[in-house]
């Protein structure tokens, strides 16, 4: 049903100029990588503080707020390059599991980290160094799981 859409994005002028050049897919993705490590380090650093486990001399709510432009950044930069990536091989992509499960569980990875694990970590606790609550400890876990399973079916997809 999707396949004449998926088509039309390769044939675009982005998707033939990065699949005909020699440079543009390896430094697009070299880019999109770089993307991700900045991604699970904004995400990590908030993650593993509301399990309890990492910075715990730190509040929640600061890590939050410190990382929050690196979380933003990265995503403009993994968008900005997964794009003309995808345009570059869609019709590989359609026929791609990987890709699906990525792309099903972004949307959802997305909209935890921005409605529930944002507002989570933000909370004021009255103990700054609370090592966190079942909550704290649950979104945190969720948040990794969701991302872990993005990254993990995204770099799948170069090796299906």
């Amino acid at each position: 049903m999707l396949e004449p859409f998926f088509r039309w994005c390769e044939a675009t002028a982005i998707g033939q100029a990065v699949a005909q050049s020699v440079w543009a897919f390896p430094i697009l993705e070299a880019v999109h990588l770089i993307g991700l490590c900045m991604l699970g380090g904004a995400l990590l650093v908030v993650d593993l503080r509301l399990l309890g486990v990492g910075l715990t001399s730190q509040p929640v709510a600061r890590l939050a707020r410190y990382a929050r432009p690196w979380l933003i950044g990265s995503l403009v930069v993994m968008v900005t390059t997964g794009v003309p990536l995808f345009l570059s091989e869609a019709i590989r992509a359609y026929y791609n599991t990987s890709f699906w499960v990525k792309m099903c569980t972004l949307p959802v990875a997305l909209g935890f980290t921005f409605l529930v694990r944002e507002r989570v970590a933000r909370r004021e606790s009255a103990d700054p160094h609370d090592p966190g609550s079942v909550t704290d400890r649950a979104v945190g876990a969720v948040s990794l799981a969701l991302w872990f399973v993005v990254a993990a079916a995204g770099r799948w997809i170069g090796f299906s």
